[in-house]
This record gives structure tokens, C-alpha cells and sequence, in this order.
């Protein structure tokens, strides 16, 4: 992690400390955390910045790392839907060893990332390399599947899946825009606005200790249906570069808080018994690192 995403981390700790003392907060609290500063790290959209249809008409015909390219830098100039700042607080309860009730509020996008404004937007996967970098330069994590499960279970809007059909087109920019309009439609159908916790739409790209044992890969979890069950268990088939119209990238703030107080989400991942909490697999030890070298 570079100096600037650490000072970064520092500061939204400094800023949510104060904001939130020390102390543990209820349970019942946890919908006043994910405060303004824990987006400190994302820059502000420019004005004149492309609109997200914009952005697609240029990739037309463009896929893989080089569709990555051309959005890592629209996301990382700060092309993305404001909404997408409003940090939205996800409780996971569990049991430590000694019997104590912990709860962890972890604090995500309420949708995935995207280029555009709040008008115009076009959700947009992308390979592992592009969306670890783009998380570790804007201060966040990937989500782990048990995120993902509960990212869904306290979704304001759930959404139906909507597969399209199998082809070698599922990679293309074609694609992904077609899909993208569906989720669109679906969306406008519901009352909630674009800030609400928002999932089922996409397959989520997770961290998980698999990317360890099986390198050169990329994790893929969830799309959930309205039952609750993911179509797509966790997988690591596909190559680290590889993407099509179902993916998504769900960010989380590297601060969560445990038990109310904000804690480092990398730490709390590494802990032998805390892991279990917001992993489903135990420890996943340097988060950070497992990051940084997807890119």
C-alpha cells in the first residue's frame, strides 16, 4: 500500500474517532457509522468529466485489459456516480471462542462501481488486476463472499438476476451495456433512491485464500436470487483478467467498526478469531498485499 492510502487510512481513523469516541456503540448505532471522512480517499468528480455513455461509445469494440485501462483511469480521476460516496453500514453478528457476541458494521458502496454521473452511469466489470488496484488506491477492499451474502441480506433493494445468454459476446462492451439498461429498468421500478444498499443485480469479484493457492486467477461469488441462494458459487476458473456483463465491483472501506469502534476491516480479516466474522473461512492473512500484487 502506498504512503498516500496509508496517510489516507490515518485520517479517516482520526476523523471517525472523532466523530464516534472509542467507546463500543450499541448494536442499534451502527446505521449512524460509515461517516463522510472513511471516502476521504476518493476524488471528487470533475464537471466537464465524460458522461458513462460516453465512456462506453469510446469502448465499443474494446474489451479485456484494455476496456481496464481506460476505466481504472476515468475511476481514479474521480469519474463516478457521487452516490456511490454514500457509504452504507452492513452488520455481521458472530460468537468468539469465548462465547462474547461481537458484531462487525462493515461499510460498502450501495451499488457497483461505475463511470458516469448520477444521471448517466454504466455499471462496469472489470478483471481482478484493475479492481484491486482501483480499491487499494481509493482506500477500500474487495468484499469476501460472506460479505456478499450479507451485503444482500440487508439490501434496501434486492434485485432479480437477469442472465443473458451464454456467448463469446458476454465480454463485450455490447454486452455489458445491454445488460446494464435491464438493471436500469428494474431499478427504475422500485421507489428507493440510487443511495439505497442495492444488491442481486451482479456476480461479485471476492477476496478469498483461494487467489493464494491458485495464482494467475480471479474469485467470482453471488447473484443472489430472490430466494437468498447465489447462482454462482465461489469459483476461481477464470483468469485474473477476465470479465464479462455479470461481474461487478463492490467496494468496502478498509475502516469497519467492531463492536462500534472503527477498526481496521484488514486486521479484523487476519485475527484467528475474529476472521470467521466477516470471512466464512477463517484468517486471510495481509489483505493488502494479496491486493496489491493482482496489479
Amino acid at each position: 500500500m502506498s504512503g498516500r492510502n496509508l496517510a489516507r487510512l490515518a485520517l479517516s481513523f482520526v476523523a471517525t474517532i472523532a466523530l464516534f469516541g472509542t467507546q463500543p456503540q450499541a448494536a442499534s448505532a451502527s446505521a449512524a457509522q460509515c461517516p463522510a471522512p472513511l471516502a476521504d480517499g476518493v476524488p471528487k468528480r470533475h464537471g466537464k468529466a465524460p458522461s458513462g455513455s460516453e465512456v462506453m461509445q469510446a469502448l465499443q469494440g474494446v474489451y479485456g485489459t484494455q476496456r481496464d485501462d481506460v476505466v481504472t483511469e476515468q475511476v481514479l480521476s474521480g469519474n463516478f456516480p457521487p452516490f456511490l460516496r454514500e457509504l452504507v453500514p452492513v452488520d455481521i453478528a458472530g460468537v468468539v471462542a469465548n462465547g462474547k457476541h461481537v458484531l462487525v458494521t462493515i461499510c460498502v458502496m450501495p451499488e457497483y462501481l461505475a463511470v458516469g454521473d448520477n444521471r448517466d452511469f454504466v455499471r462496469v466489470p472489470m478483471g481482478l488486476g484493475a479492481a484491486a488496484k482501483i480499491a487499494s488506491e481509493l482506500g477500500f477492499l474487495l468484499p469476501t463472499p460472506k460479505m456478499v451474502d450479507a451485503i444482500y441480506n440487508h439490501a434496501q433493494v434486492r434485485l432479480k438476476p437477469r442472465p443473458m445468454k451464454p456467448t463469446a459476446q458476454m465480454v463485450s462492451t455490447d454486452y455489458l451495456l445491454k445488460h446494464d439498461q435491464m438493471i436500469d429498468a428494474q431499478r427504475a421500478r422500485t421507489p428507493s433512491g440510487l443511495s439505497a444498499l442495492t444488491s442481486g443485480q451482479k456476480k461479485d469479484i471476492v477476496i478469498t485464500n483461494r487467489l493464494r493457492r491458485k495464482p494467475g486467477r480471479v474469485a467470482i461469488y453471488g447473484w443472489h436470487q430472490q430466494n437468498g441462494r447465489p447462482i454462482q458459487p465461489l469459483s476461481t476458473v477464470h483468469g485474473a483478467d477476465y470479465a464479462d456483463y455479470s461481474h461487478g465491483v463492490r467496494l468496502v472501506s478498509q475502516t469497519a467498526f467492531l463492536n462500534g469502534k472503527p477498526t481496521s476491516l484488514a486486521n479484523i480479516m487476519a485475527d484467528r478469531e475474529l476472521a470467521g466474522i466477516v470471512t466464512g473461512e477463517g484468517p486471510i492473512s495481509d489483505v493488502r498485499s494479496l491486493l496489491a500484487v493482482q496489479f
